[in-house]
C-alpha cells in the first residue's frame, strides 16, 4: 500500500519551475528522504504534499486524498515540520506543546499523558519548564517534532529538520525517527546531507526540480556506472582540475581533502592518474579502490544526466 503517490506533480513561480513533472510512489511505513542541494525543489514539493501549496500540474495523494481537493483533511493526518518550525521562544516546551494541542484539536483528556510520552520520547522531560527561546537547536529540533507528533499524524512530513545541528543531535534526530518508524508512522524526509540520507529505507535524488533516481540506498550506489577511485595527494584542489582536463570521459570530483574519480576503463584511469600527477610535479600520497556514497552516486548520475543532454542538443 502506498501512503504519497506523485503523479506528474509540477510546480511554476513564474517563469520558474521549481518542481518538474514528479512521479513516484512512498510506501507505508516507509523512512522516504529527498536529497537534492538549495534550490532543488524539495520544500517545495513538500509543501505541495501537505497541502500548502496548489501544483501548477499533475496531481499528488495522500493516504487516497488529493492534495487539492481533500487540503484540510489530509492537515489532519499528517505532521507536518517546516525548516523554520514555528515555536514561540517565550513559552515553556511544555507550553509550547499544550499550544500545538489547541490548534489540532487534541481532547484535553488524556492530554497530560500525551505530552509526558513525547517528552519522554525524545528525552525533553529534564527541560518541559524551560523558556523555548533557550533552548539548544537540537533540542529546538526535537521539541517542534514533538509538536508535530502532538496529533498523533499518520505521516510526518519533515523538511531538511536537522540542518544546521550538530551530529550528535544529528543522531539522536534520527534515533527518535527509527522509533517513529517501528511504531508503523510513514516519514518522508529532506535532507541536503547525503551521508544522512543512507539512513532512509529509500532515496530520491531530486536535481532542478527533477527525480534523477529512487531507491534503496544500496540499489542506488550500483548505478554508478564504473569503479570509484580515491586519490590522496597534495594540494586536492588543483589535481581535481589537472585530472578534469586529462581524463574528460571519468567524473572528477573534490570530496573534502581527496579526490574521487569514477571511471568506466579502470585500467585506463587508474596507471594514467599516477603518471599525470607525476608530470605535474604532484606528490601521490595514495590511489585506491572504495566503495561509493551516495554522494558519489549523485555526482555521477548528474554528470551522465547532462552529458545526455549536451547529446540531445548535439
Amino acid at each position: 500500500m502506498n501512503a504519497v503517490e506523485l503523479m506528474g506533480l509540477t510546480k511554476r513561480f513564474g517563469e520558474t519551475l521549481a518542481v518538474d513533472g514528479l512521479t513516484f510512489e512512498i510506501a507505508a511505513g516507509e523512512i522516504f528522504a529527498l536529497v537534492g542541494p538549495d534550490g532543488a525543489g524539495k520544500t517545495t514539493t513538500l509543501r505541495m504534499l501537505s497541502g500548502i501549496l496548489l501544483p501548477s500540474a499533475g496531481e499528488a495523494r495522500v493516504l487516497g486524498l488529493d492534495t487539492v481537493r481533500d487540503a484540510e483533511r489530509i492537515k489532519e493526518q499528517i505532521g507536518y515540520m517546516s525548516q523554520r518550525f514555528g515555536l514561540y521562544p517565550d513559552l515553556q516546551v511544555e507550553e509550547n506543546l499544550h499550544f500545538y494541542a489547541d490548534i489540532y484539536g487534541v481532547p484535553r483528556r488524556g492530554r497530560a499523558e500525551k505530552i509526558d510520552r513525547l517528552l519522554a520520547f525524545s528525552n525533553m522531560q529534564p527541560f518541559r519548564k524551560r523558556r523555548a527561546g533557550n533552548l539548544s537547536g537540537g533540542m529546538k529540533q526535537k521539541l517542534g517534532l514533538a509538536c508535530a507528533l502532538i496529533h498523533t499524524p499518520r505521516i510526518l512530513i519533515l523538511d531538511e529538520p536537522t540542518n544546521g545541528v550538530d551530529p550528535v543531535s544529528r543522531r539522536d534526530f534520527w534515533r527518535i525517527l527509527y522509533q517513529l518508524l517501528r511504531e508503523g508512522v510513514t516519514i518522508v524526509v529532506s535532507t541536503a546531507y547525503l551521508d544522512e540520507a543512507e539512513r532512509a529505507t529509500r532515496v530520491g535524488l531530486l536535481h532542478q526540480g527533477r527525480l534523477l533516481a529512487a531507491d534503496a540506498p544500496g540499489r542506488l550506489r550500483q548505478l554508478l556506472g564504473g569503479t570509484l577511485f580515491e586519490v590522496r595527494a597534495e594540494q586536492p584542489r588543483r589535481v581535481a582540475a589537472l585530472l578534469r582536463q586529462a581524463l574528460p570521459e571519468d567524473t572528477v570530483s573534490l570530496f573534502g581533502e581527496r579526490v574521487h574519480v569514477v571511471s568506466r576503463e579502470p585500467k585506463r584511469s587508474g596507471p594514467a592518474i599516477g603518471s599525470f600527477l607525476t608530470v605535474a610535479g604532484l606528490r601521490l600520497d595514495g590511489l585506491t579502490t572504495v566503495e561509493p556514497s551516495l554522494e558519489d552516486v549523485f555526482v555521477s548520475v548528474l554528470g551522465d544526466r547532462k552529458e545526455a543532454g549536451h547529446a540531445r542538443i548535439g
